[in-house]
């Protein structure tokens, strides 16, 4: 019973709220997770589930007293929120009358400021990345010029093709789809540009001709469409190049929301490029330039100290 429930709940998230197949995935794990708690405790229906299952799973997964591994606050977090979601979907479908999570509240994460470098480590990376020799090079600097130029997350950029891009001079702008298959429009700089489109003209052919056709815009040594993993490794390797450490695959979206903040871009305006659903995520790095603003007032103005 527990596992048509689940795969009903499941089939509704991708269909209905259009969630990312990554995202449907960590649902399904945590699911799971749940429903071996309940029938541990015997539970074999969401309708037999009660408040207290709830509670005890959400203490559970964060003490790894339920036998598998403790989870992080963000983790346990979306475990709760997949959790509550799948009884509140239980009540809209008729399954139960009670929803026995709605008084449950997922685990406080601790806010993390993103991590951004300064743009001569973004420009040290980059022209790391096109140093060699080939059509790889060519191809890994346009890539990272655009995730850096548009803010886009890796699965963003190489989920790309290349009828997204527009590179007609004074109409640079590349068509971006986030969360949830959300489609947003982002300008193309002038350096991101004259990248894609070398790449284009001196290097797309090239690979492509290993493959099978495929309109993605950026493609491996087989011809089919470059994956999450390889472009994070494209950038891990131009970052070790360039002497830069503790990058990951979100360094360059960091950044690029970061350096437009710090160059009094209105935090609304970088929260539609990102593709933030809510402001308030936004907002985070506003407090990484309030730091460097009290940095530099309090190095430069005379009557700081």
């Amino acid at each position: 019973m527990l596992g048509r429930q689940r795969d009903a709940y499941l089939a509704h998230v991708t269909v209905e709220r259009g969630l990312s197949t990554n995202t449907v995935a960590a649902y399904r794990r945590d699911l799971d997770r749940y429903a071996a708690f309940l029938d541990s405790r015997g539970v074999d229906d969401l309708a037999r589930a009660t408040a207290s299952d709830v509670a005890a799973f959400a203490e559970a997964i964060g003490t790894g007293s339920d036998g598998r591994r403790a989870l992080a606050p963000a983790s346990s977090s979306r475990t709760v929120i997949a959790v509550r979601g799948w009884h509140r979907f239980a009540v809209l479908e008729g399954w139960t009358q009670q929803d026995p999570a709605a008084g449950v509240k997922p685990r406080a994460v601790p806010k993390r400021l993103p991590k951004a470098i300064s743009t001569d480590q973004i420009g040290a990376i980059l022209d790391a990345a096109g140093t060699g020799e080939g059509v790889a090079p060519l191809r890994d600097r346009a890539l990272l010029e655009l995730v850096y130029a548009t803010g886009a997350r890796i699965s963003e950029a190489v989920g790309l093709d290349v009828d997204d891009v527009v590179l007609e001079p004074g109409e640079e702008s590349v068509l971006l789809r986030g969360k949830g298959r959300k489609e947003r429009i982002v300008p193309l700089g002038g350096y991101a540009a004259r990248e894609i489109g070398a790449y284009l003209v001196r290097a797309r052919a090239p690979l492509a001709q290993a493959g099978r056709g495929t309109p993605a815009l950026f493609l491996n040594a087989r011809g089919g469409r470059l994956s999450r993993q390889s472009a994070w490794t494209i950038l891990r390797a131009a970052a070790e190049r360039a002497g830069v450490e503790g990058v990951s695959p979100h360094t360059l979206r960091h950044s690029f929301a970061t350096h437009l903040l710090s160059g009094g871009a209105d935090v609304r305006v970088v929260q539609e490029l990102l593709g933030h659903a809510s402001v308030t995520t936004t907002q985070i790095y506003t407090l990484v330039t309030r730091d460097s603003l009290r940095e530099v007032y309090a190095a430069t103005h005379p009557r700081a100290r």
